[in-house]
């Protein structure tokens, strides 16, 4: 179980577990979410959005997150929700003008994909005050047919609620829309690729059979994703080649450079291959990174 930072793709924590542990153990869920709120620093920490997926909505930890707002921070929530009878009971009473249609990530309009609030409509009791439910209807893949609930057949729509406490975001306008909060929702799909790059950083398979070694073994192996993304972000930040390139493909044209390290004069002489594309970009991001301030 992992957290990770949406804005530097940094792995803000990440919670070793048996194979047999459940998704939606609340405990672990608030461990990982200490551990990760005590990597950001003060200065950040005023406006927070925390989104998790559907394992996530469980009433221990959106009560935990609705605490965690003060007079000098606000904690905003976007978690996936598992359907039951009654929210397809509330969804089957949408009239047709309430849908409106569902946003790409860049602004363009989904004519044929819809989102809807459902708060009003939906009576389960016990959550969390001014919890919003805002449930979106798509088209069903091939791979979701076989799954498809005996409401979602007869309709022929496959439905995706989301749980949040966000009314509006000061600045943002629109951004108290359901149409806004579903793509801000879906952006959250961007964790795949995080947990693509701690894989290919190490944590594909665990080394041992021994539990505190691969704890070790999966502390070095985020060390070097948060490495990975920092250098990315003050040195490489312009190069559009390597800004969003997988971790072999920045091993190949960074990390594993055909150089040589010479003495002359007292001095270290790094000798770059001339032929080598990418001689550029590294020399770039090594001056980038020596330029950086001492750490007061």
């Amino acid at each position: 179980m992992a957290a990770w930072c949406a804005n530097t793709q940094e792995s803000l924590a990440m919670l070793l577990r048996p194979g047999n542990a459940g998704s939606n153990t609340v405990a672990d869920h608030l461990a990982v979410l200490a551990d990760a709120l005590g990597q950001i620093p003060d200065s950040s920490r005023a406006k927070i959005l925390v989104r998790v997926d559907g394992a996530g909505a469980t009433h221990e930890l959106l009560e935990h997150l609705e605490k965690l707002n003060t007079a000098r921070r606000t904690v905003r929530y976007l978690t996936g929700w598992t359907i039951t009878a009654d929210d397809e009971q509330a969804i089957a009473h949408l009239p047709e003008r309430a849908w409106d249609a569902l946003l790409e990530q860049d602004g363009t309009p989904h004519e044929s994909y819809g989102v809807a609030e459902l708060t009003g409509l939906n009576q389960r009791s016990g959550w969390p005050d001014g919890m919003r439910l805002l449930v979106r209807r798509v088209k069903p893949s091939g791979r979701q047919v076989k799954k498809l609930t005996a409401f979602e057949k007869k309709t022929g729509w496959k439905y995706s609620v989301v749980a949040t406490n966000i009314r509006h975001m000061w600045g943002i306008a629109g951004s108290h829309q359901p149409q806004w909060l579903d793509a801000l929702s879906r952006s959250h799909a961007t964790v795949e690729d995080r947990v693509r790059g701690d894989k290919a950083m190490g944590l594909r398979n665990l080394p041992s059979k021994k539990w505190q070694v691969n704890q070790g073994w999966v502390l070095a192996a985020n060390i070097g994703h948060d490495l990975d993304c920092w250098v990315r972000l003050l040195a490489l930040h312009d190069q559009d080649d390597l800004v969003r390139a997988e971790p072999d493909t920045m091993r190949y044209r960074i990390y594993h450079l055909p150089a040589r390290l010479a003495r002359h004069a007292r001095r270290r002489w790094l000798r770059i291959e001339r032929t080598w594309s990418w001689a550029h970009a590294f020399t770039l991001a090594w001056q980038r990174l020596t330029d950086l301030p001492d750490v007061t």
